[in-house]
This record gives C-alpha cells, structure tokens and sequence, in this order.
C-alpha cells in the first residue's frame, strides 16, 4: 500500500522561506512523477509543481515560479518543495501527490496523496 507522509508546513512572515518534504513508501516509483498541490479555503485544490521521478523535468505553476522549487532523493523515495519568498496569497492546504502522468495539472490525474499540511504567510 502506497503512503505519503508530509512534514515541514507552519506559519511565517511573507518573504519568509519553508522546506516541505515528503517520504513515499509501498511501492516502486522509477515512472512515476511526483508532484504538490495546494488547497486554499473556498478554493479548488490546484497544481503547484511536479518532477519526474526520474531525469530532471520539473513544472511550476506560474505563480510560484522562480520562488519554489520542487526536488526529489531517489534513494530515500522522498519529494521536497523549496519555497522562498513567501507570499500572503501562498497560504493554503499543501499535499504531496504521486501520478503516472507527466503535464497533468488536475488532481484527479494523480493516484495516491498524503494528509496535507498546512502552510500560513502572514503579512
């Protein structure tokens, strides 16, 4: 059974930075693409950034681009998300996800997902 336990999310000041990261376990990933979500209150839960678990394509959305950056460890099966100047508007629900489809947006492209965490940026 595939998991994905998330850590790293709390509350900081805006142009703060935070370090998500998530361990996959339960199942082989060298196809897979890794990928973050956010949810903010009275919103759908939108795309964030992706990576393939293997080779180094990676994609952002728009918004958060030059401020995150999404890595990955192969050995440790674990998937990270780098964000640096943070922004009010960057607070939301944050999930880790796991998917076989590189370019899809929509989470009902992705299988499995972890508990969400919270991210707050405060002004």
């Amino acid at each position: 059974q595939v998991q994905l336990v998330e850590s790293g999310g709390g509350s900081v000041q805006a142009g703060g930075s935070l370090r998500l990261s998530c361990t996959v376990s339960g199942g082989t990933f060298n196809d897979y693409v890794g990928g973050w979500f956010r949810q903010a209150p009275g919103k759908e839960r939108e795309f964030v950034a992706a990576i393939r678990w293997s080779g180094e394509s990676t994609s952002y959305l728009d918004s958060v681009k030059g401020r995150f950056t999404i890595s990955r460890d192969n050995v440790k099966n674990m998937v990270f998300l780098q964000m640096d100047s943070l922004k009010e508007e960057d607070t939301a629900v944050y999930y880790c996800t796991t998917g076989r489809i590189w370019g899809a947006r929509h989470p009902t492209s992705y299988e499995h997902w972890g508990q969400g965490m919270q991210v707050t940026v405060s002004s």
